[in-house]
């Protein structure tokens, strides 16, 4: 039973054009890591949950996949607006998530944990979605490898201190590993786990292992 009658509203206006805009969105920035995405989609969630982050939950949750949501974002409003236009079910187990949304992250353990899938089965990892405010930090990871023809500067604001380890680690395990979906109020960004970090803090490269 849904809690308030908000859960109805603030979903996609027109389901299938815009699920459409938002997969492409998601495309793009899965295969260009560290560009910017601006879906022209209009819709309205229960906070802490911005648009953004709904865009892509309505994108890629149904009836059949799981999601983890941290504590920030697991209220009862958020929980029934995601039951409503997407079916999807939550859970309390990191592991068994095929999604999580992450509101803020305050050291690496917040993204440990989830699936990272198997050899034989690699996709059966979990796609974290993490809101951040915005894309400017002044910790600046310059990001190379697959979809990426050189270098492409990425400075997604509020990663915790040892965020380039945990990535290397997570590099390592591939062809198993998360992979990391970066949601602001009006643009997302992609890190897929065959993606290649390096931080640049200071003018100094750290090269990720």
């Amino acid at each position: 039973m849904l809690a308030t009658g908000t859960a109805v509203d603030g979903g996609f206006s027109n389901q299938v054009l815009d699920a459409q805009i938002g997969f492409a969105a998601l495309m793009n920035a899965l295969s260009r890591p560290g560009t910017l995405q601006s879906p022209g989609i209009h819709v309205v969630p229960p906070s802490p949950l911005s648009a953004m982050t709904a865009i892509v939950a309505l994108t890629l949750c149904d009836a059949d996949t799981v999601v983890w949501l941290d504590e920030t974002v697991n209220t009862s409003a958020v929980r029934d607006w995601l039951a409503f236009h997407t079916g999807t079910a939550i859970t309390a187990e990191k592991e068994l998530a095929q999604f999580a949304i992450l509101d803020a992250v305050r050291s690496v353990a917040d993204l440990q944990g989830f699936a990272a899938g198997s050899q034989e089965y690699p996709d059966r990892s979990t796609s974290i979605i993490l809101q951040v405010a915005g894309f400017s930090s002044a910790q600046k990871f310059q990001l190379s490898g697959p979809g990426i023809k050189e270098v492409v500067s990425f400075a997604p604001e509020g990663l915790p201190e040892g965020f380039p380890d945990f990535w290397a680690a997570n590099r390592a395990l591939f062809p198993r590993g998360v992979d990391l979906i970066f949601t602001s109020k009006d643009q997302l960004a992609a890190l897929p786990r065959t993606t290649r970090i390096d931080e640049k803090l200071g003018g100094h490269d750290v090269r990720s292992r």
